[in-house]
Order: structure tokens, then C-alpha cells, then sequence
């Protein structure tokens, strides 16, 4: 398998699923702290390091970025956090860096848009609260259009967290709010299997509340994070295969569901970075559970997401990952047989679509390289 630099997707990308932040944040990170000095992930991980990761990739249009799950709470003494990673993303956006951010004025254009935290299972009075806040931030410097929607990770949450009624009306507020996206991060394997029952209940619910025009659109992060610890000969049979394969297809039938092909390094054996797993061996370890998900969603509904620098753990190493799961993609698509128009779809028309994102693809497309 030809290294990135040698064999280029010949398609624009839109990486759908990234996250940043300074040294300085590490601190306010709800998670930095219970990991080892050593780990790939207690380091900055802002912009300087995502352009060295992706610098041979010539097609690469730019990323959404997805909050990082700052230490943050339902009660508005709990946000401060949560605002001051918008306004470090506004600063990236209007080219303002503040030094030791790991940013540079270029950079405005790689960010096509933010998906920032929001206390969903608040009630309503907070929620509303929280979004004026928000709004009245992203509005001070004039960025109003970077918000392309909302996360709430529930993958951590006490059971029945997405079939709390507040959790419900919290969807139902954001959905009036502006941006209608609400990016869903659950975990099959280490969460447990009610996790995407919740989701599945929780979509009944908002089905049957919302009225039929209902705009808001589900975002599914991972794939749910399937329990790619099993070998491809113990997955058809294995319960965990059956019973996140019947949820993946519930998921996919409702129609506002989209699903991000994104976070699957950190589900696998890990790669040393000196003998990263062939590129053909993760594609049969993963073949079971994506040739569900493409017969599920279809390539209209996926959106390619990389999940840097998540994507450092399990990968093969800070200059190696990004560069790897993009291959690993693009050998997935041909796997999965897709012609030009679902490629382009899976590289960067999903997003575009789900997103709303402010990408003229045809414009993109005239400086593709044509096989």
C-alpha cells in the first residue's frame, strides 16, 4: 500500500470529526487529567500539529470542529469553560491568534464550521440561557455562522440519560435554536448495548413529539464504537456483533440520522509506529461492521471524519495516523464498490449536506485530479 504522499484521494476532503486545544487547555479538559504525562494526548494538540499531520494531503478543504468535552456541568456557573473554547475558536476564525495557541492567522480557512457543547438535560430556562450566551459570544466578533450545532457526550452518562424528558426538550430547544445538528456520541463496547437502545427510543420519542417537518439532524459519531476486539472469525456470530448490527440499521431508518466513518484507531489493536497494521488487514478486520453500515446508511448518509488526534491512539504515531486512517478510507470505499458520486459523497458531500457547511463542492471539484 502506496504511502498518502504517493497515492492521493482524488477527491475534496472535509474532515467532519476534529478536536484542538493548547497546553494551556490541558487543565480544563474533563479527562487530560486521569491520563498518563506520557500519552499522546497530554500534549497541545491544536492547529500547528493538525497541518503537520495532514501536510500531504494536497485535497484536504478544511475540518469541522467538534467540542473536546471540557469539564463543564447543567448549572450556568459550570460554562466558563465551555465559552472560552468558542472564543479560542473565533480567535482561529477571524485569524487572531493569541501566542502559544498553536495557530496562525492562515488557518481561518481551514475551520468550516463548530460543533460546540451545550447542556442539553438542563431545563429549558438554562439551556436557553446557555444558548444566548453562546450566541451572544459567537456574535461579538461577527461569527455567528461558524455554529453548525450541538454535542452533548452521553457515552459517560447515568442510564436513561437520553430518555430523560429535559434531555428530549433540550433536543427540541436546540432544534429551534439555529443550527440543527446534534452530533450523538454513544459506546457500544465499553458502554454497553442500552446505549444505542436509549438512542434508538430517544428518536421514537422525538419522532412522535416533533412535528413531521422536524429539521433536526442526528449525527452518529464512531459507529457507535463497536467492539472491534473481536477477530473477523468470532464477529458474525457474536452476540456484540448481532445486536449492534439490528441497532445500526434501527439508527439508519430514521431518515434525519447521519453517521460519521470516524474513531475506529482508538477500537482496534494498536499500531506501532513503525510497523503500521496493513492497510488490507484492517480492511477485513472491519469488513463485517462497515458492510452493515454502508447497507444501512448508504454512502448519502456517511461522512468521513478522522477523530484527530483520537485517531494518535491506537494509530501509528503522531505523524503517521492521519495520513493512515485516510488510506484505510479510501481502500474502504473501493471495498465497498462506490462509484465517483458516493465517494465524493463519503469524502465531503455528506458533511457539506449534514453540516450546512458555507462549500462550493462543484467549485472544488474542477481542480480534481481525474483517474
Amino acid at each position: 500500500m502506496m504511502a498518502l504522499a504517493d497515492q492521493q484521494i482524488d477527491f475534496p476532503i472535509i474532515d467532519s470529526h476534529i478536536h484542538l486545544y493548547a497546553a494551556s487547555h490541558l487543565k480544563d479538559l474533563a479527562w487530560a487529567s486521569t491520563l498518563p504525562k506520557d500519552h499522546v494526548l497530554s500534549c497541545q494538540n491544536s492547529l500547528d500539529e493538525y497541518r503537520a499531520a495532514t501536510k500531504s494531503c494536497r485535497n484536504l478543504l478544511g475540518f469541522v470542529f467538534v467540542e473536546t468535552d471540557r469539564i463543564a456541568g447543567l448549572q450556568d456557573s459550570e460554562w466558563d469553560h465551555a465559552i472560552e473554547e468558542v472564543e479560542f475558536l473565533t480567535r482561529i476564525k477571524s485569524g487572531t491568534p493569541i501566542e502559544g495557541e498553536g495557530h496562525t492567522s492562515t488557518d481561518k480557512n481551514l475551520l468550516l464550521g463548530i460543533v460546540a457543547w451545550a447542556p442539553v438535560p438542563a431545563s429549558q430556562a438554562s439551556l436557553e440561557t446557555y444558548l444566548t450566551r453562546l450566541n451572544t459570544t459567537l456574535s461579538s466578533c461577527n461569527q455567528q455562522t461558524l455554529l453548525k450545532g450541538y454535542r452533548y457526550l452521553v457515552q459517560d452518562k447515568p442510564l436513561s440519560t437520553q430518555l430523560n424528558p429535559a434531555f428530549i426538550q433540550g433536543l427540541q430547544t436546540l432544534e429551534q435554536s439555529g443550527p440543527q445538528t446534534f452530533d450523538l456520541g454513544v459506546d457500544f463496547r465499553q458502554g454497553g448495548h442500552h446505549q444505542l437502545l436509549e438512542s434508538i427510543e430517544m428518536l421514537h420519542t422525538l419522532s412522535s413529539t416533533s412535528p413531521s417537518t422536524s429539521t433536526l439532524k442526528i449525527i452518529i459519531n464512531h459507529l457507535c464504537k463497536p467492539n472491534l476486539h473481536l477477530t473477523p472469525q468470532e464477529t458474525p456470530s457474536h452476540p456484540d456483533f448481532t445486536n449492534w448490527s439490528t441497532s445500526i440499521r434501527t439508527l439508519a431508518s430514521f431518515k434525519q440520522t447521519y453517521l460519521k466513518l470516524s474513531g475506529l484507531f482508538s477500537e482496534l489493536p494498536s499500531q506501532p509506529p513503525d510497523s503500521p497494521t496493513p492497510i488490507a488487514d484492517l480492511v477485513a478486520h472491519t469488513k463485517p461492521w462497515l458492510d452493515v453500515v454502508f447497507a444501512a446508511f448508504g454512502p448519502r448518509r456517511i461522512m468521513f471524519g478522522s477523530d484527530w488526534p483520537v485517531c494518535n491512539v491506537g494509530g501509528p504515531g503522531r505523524e503517521k495516523a492521519w495520513g493512515h486512517w485516510v488510506e484505510f478510507v479510501g481502500a474502504v470505499l473501493e471495498d465497498q464498490g462506490l462509484d465517483s458520486e458516493g465517494k465524493g459523497r463519503v469524502w465531503a458531500g455528506t458533511a457539506v449536506e449534514g453540516y450546512g457547511l458555507d462549500v462550493d463542492l462543484g467549485t472544488a471539484l474542477v481542480g480534481r485530479v481525474r483517474g
